[in-house]
């Protein structure tokens, strides 16, 4: 059986262990390539670079056929990676992205660089998965690795093309994770400040501090995260469709009434 060939980005940057995991993993069941920043890009989200060029360097990395380090965004990697390879010929047919350091649960997926790349994938006709260990300090990637090789084998052709498989995994041994449940995204909040940072130029410079919250309240089927809370890796399926079918119809009599 041919092997897949599956494209993989990161926003942790292309040294971080984590992409190096992930592309040791795969690399056994598929032929990798990989497209990630050159520097750490977290909680960048779906940002693209527009008015400045790109740089783009091949590397070494071990695992892959061939890797590049990219000085844009994590979709800036995903769309580079995806027009490098198909002017060689090479046509992918899968995304994946990570394994992030830190968890990307609930609300922060909206700001999360790893899903973003991973929805890049979906936007140029990929599916694609996700993968992050919660912990800003990573010790475990066994588990999610793990789970990126079945979903490599088992997932083509019953992922949407128009579908990002989100997993969040415990920083735990194998043998204290749980197991494996289908959630979805629950609600996270902070407590945010934004600390002074002293006059630089004329200017007030202030540094971003967020604290996350506990979560208080009853959930039933319990959100994604609550779920990792309690020692499982969670599976959430994501896709990049904003529209609130719901409203169509309301929105269309409130625009005849305005108009």
């Amino acid at each position: 059986m041919k092997k897949r060939k599956i494209l993989v980005a990161n926003d942790d940057g292309i040294g971080a262990r984590g992409i190096h995991e992930l592309v040791a993993a795969l690399s056994k069941v598929a032929e990798v390539y990989v497209s990630a920043p050159h520097m750490q890009r977290s909680a960048t989200g779906h940002s693209m670079t527009m008015y400045s060029n790109l740089f783009v360097r091949e590397v070494p990395f071990e695992g892959a056929v061939k890797a590049y380090e990219v000085s844009g965004t994590p979709a800036d990697c995903v769309k580079m990676g995806i027009y490098l390879l198909k002017e060689q010929k090479i046509e992918i047919d899968m995304v994946f992205s990570g394994i992030n350091h830190g968890s990307n649960l609930g609300s922060d997926t909206l700001y999360s660089g790893t899903v973003s790349a991973a929805i890049e994938g979906n936007i140029k006709g990929y599916p694609a998965v996700a993968l992050s260990v919660a912990s800003f300090e990573p010790q475990h990637f066994e588990y999610a690795a793990m789970l990126a090789t079945r979903f490599a084998e088992k997932g083509y052709g019953r992922i949407g093309k128009n579908t990002t498989i989100n997993i969040n995994v415990p920083n735990k041994a194998v043998s204290e994770i749980k197991g494996v449940k289908t959630a979805l995204l629950g609600p996270k909040e902070y407590l945010e400040e934004y600390l002074p940072q002293g006059i630089s130029e004329g200017r007030n410079e202030y540094k971003y501090c967020g604290t996350e919250l506990d979560i208080i309240g009853l959930f039933s089927p319990k959100p994604d995260v609550m779920l990792i809370n309690e020692g499982y890796a969670t599976v959430t399926p994501l896709k990049a469709d904003f529209i609130n079918y719901e409203l169509i119809n309301e929105t269309e009599k409130l625009m005849k009434e305005i108009l």
